[in-house]
C-alpha cells in the first residue's frame, strides 16, 4: 500500500507517530457490507457503520470498562433495573454477534449464542419472575 493511499484511508501521513487522541486506521477492505448480503442485513450493517467506527476509535479501555460496569450493576441492582441492564448488555452482544456472524466458525457462533443466552437468563432471574 502506498503512503498516499494510507493517508487517504486513515486521514494521517505515513510518518504519524500514533499520538494519543488520533484515530486508529480502519481494517482492510472497501466496504462495511457483507458481500452478497440480503436487504435486511445490508440495512442493519449500514445503520451500524457509524456506531462501529465510533467504537473502533474509542479509547481502548472504554468498551471493556463500560461492559464490566453494566454487568456488575446489572448483577448488583435487583429488580427491573438490574434486569434491564442485563438485557441491554445481551442486546449489545447480540448486535455484535449478528454483525460478525458470517465470518465466524461454528464454535465461535456457539459461544456468542451461549453468552447472549446466559445474560438473558440472568436478566430473567434478576427481574424476580423466577
Amino acid at each position: 500500500m502506498s503512503a498516499e493511499s494510507d493517508r487517504r484511508r486513515t486521514g494521517r501521513s505515513a510518518g504519524h507517530d500514533g499520538a494519543a487522541g488520533a484515530s486508529r486506521p480502519l481494517p482492510q477492505g472497501d466496504t462495511f457490507y457483507t458481500p452478497g448480503a440480503g436487504r435486511v442485513r445490508r440495512e442493519i450493517e449500514r445503520r451500524s457503520a457509524v456506531a462501529l467506527v465510533w467504537l473502533h476509535n474509542a479509547p481502548g479501555l472504554l468498551l471493556p470498562a463500560t461492559v464490566g460496569a453494566v454487568l456488575i450493576a446489572g448483577l448488583v441492582v435487583s429488580g427491573v433495573i438490574g434486569a434491564a441492564l442485563l438485557v441491554l448488555l445481551a442486546a449489545f452482544f447480540g448486535w455484535l454477534a449478528f454483525l460478525a456472524w458470517p465470518r465466524l466458525r461454528s464454535g465461535e457462533r456457539a459461544m456468542r449464542v451461549v453468552a447472549v443466552g446466559v445474560l438473558l437468563g440472568l436478566g430473567l432471574l434478576q427481574s424476580g419472575v423466577f
